[in-house]
């Protein structure tokens, strides 16, 4: 019997890759993946070279293959997204972040083919509504994010309840908001990677990292606080949403527990066997009024609907990034 397939969009991406990675190693189905490789020396397609991927499809060609393949599509993945928050151009995120999603949604939808997806923390906006991931529509609305990335994946989030409710969903639909990921297959990420790749370097060569000084008296300078999450926590998330079909809905995914950046520079430092040597600069102006200084995860919701894994603790997770991967001549998964 030929396999059912999962499509993963983003699938050479940061955790695109990392699902390949799970998926691959553990289950029976055909796994496509669907991206821009861009050049070769950025190093994306290292971060598939490992796992035996079934095919690859651009994303020019993906509802012609979709079509093609439709029978056989058991999930849709849905990671690819323009994901600077600095991007300039919003038209483009729209069509890239909204557009895209709202037809990939239909299609599955009209194909029965399941459909999982990567919302953000970016919609919680500077969080003074809070981190609850109530996903009926007035809760939605209450949201106001800071900029167009999350205002494009708000209104994807939207018109997904939208669409549920009036009963043309796909059978599955689930939407992650991504808190702050960070681990392996990141490095082509450029100025979007996690503090702990961006500070490594320096980390390695027991040199002096620079933190963003707060500008804000409840805070210390390094005490901003973010919920981060190793990406292994997020991939057992979606692993789960596959082996769940019953569950649908939008989630948190995070670990449920703040850390400062000072917090996550020390590990980084003690991973590596260094001493810690922190400095501040002053956050840029043109982040400064829109900057956050705490979010945090409410995992109610996702425990609720069966999932039992646990976060990986900070320290444990960034030894983890830097002892077996930073740290070697092959940091990819």
């Amino acid at each position: 019997m030929t396999p059912r397939m999962i499509v993963v969009t983003g699938g050479a991406g940061f955790i695109g890759s990392n699902i390949v990675a799970r998926l691959t190693a553990e289950t029976a189905y055909d796994v496509v993946v669907c991206d821009r490789l861009e050049t070769a020396d950025l190093a994306k397609w290292k971060n598939l070279a490992k796992h035996a991927i079934a095919d690859f499809w651009s994303p020019e060609e993906l509802f012609e293959q979709l079509e093609r393949h439709a029978e056989r599509i058991e999930a849709v993945v849905h990671m690819g997204a323009i994901s600077s928050t600095t991007q300039p151009d919003a038209d483009l995120i729209l069509r890239t972040n909204f557009i895209l999603s709202r037809d990939l949604w239909d299609w599955c939808s009209i194909r029965g083919s399941r459909m999982i997806y990567a919302s953000s923390a970016a919609t919680y906006g500077d969080g003074e509504t809070g981190f609850n991931d109530d996903d009926d529509a007035d809760s939605l609305s209450q949201l106001r994010p800071l900029n167009a990335y999350g205002y494009s994946k708000m209104l994807f989030d939207q018109y997904a309840v939208r669409q549920a409710d009036r009963g043309q969903a796909p059978p599955q639909w689930a939407g992650l908001k991504f808190f702050n990921v960070y681990g392996p297959n990141e490095g082509h990420k450029g100025g979007m990677k996690s503090v702990v790749a961006q500070i490594w370097p320096k980390v390695a060569a027991g040199e002096t990292v620079t933190l963003f000084r707060s500008h804000n008296p409840n805070y210390a300078d390094g005490g901003q606080m973010r919920d981060f999450v190793y990406v292994d926590d997020v991939v057992d998330i979606i692993e789960f949403l596959l082996q769940s079909p019953q569950v649908s809905g939008i989630f948190n995914a995070g670990s449920g527990q703040a850390r400062s950046f000072a917090d996550l520079a020390r590990a980084t430092f003690d991973a590596a066997g260094k001493t810690p040597s922190i400095d501040y600069v002053d956050t840029p102006l043109s982040i400064r009024d829109r900057y956050q200084y705490f979010t945090e995860a409410r995992m109610d919701r996702i425990r609720a609907a069966g999932f039992e894994g646990q976060s990986t603790p900070l320290e444990e997770g960034v030894r983890r990034y830097v002892q077996d991967f930073l740290a070697t001549a092959d940091p990819y998964r």
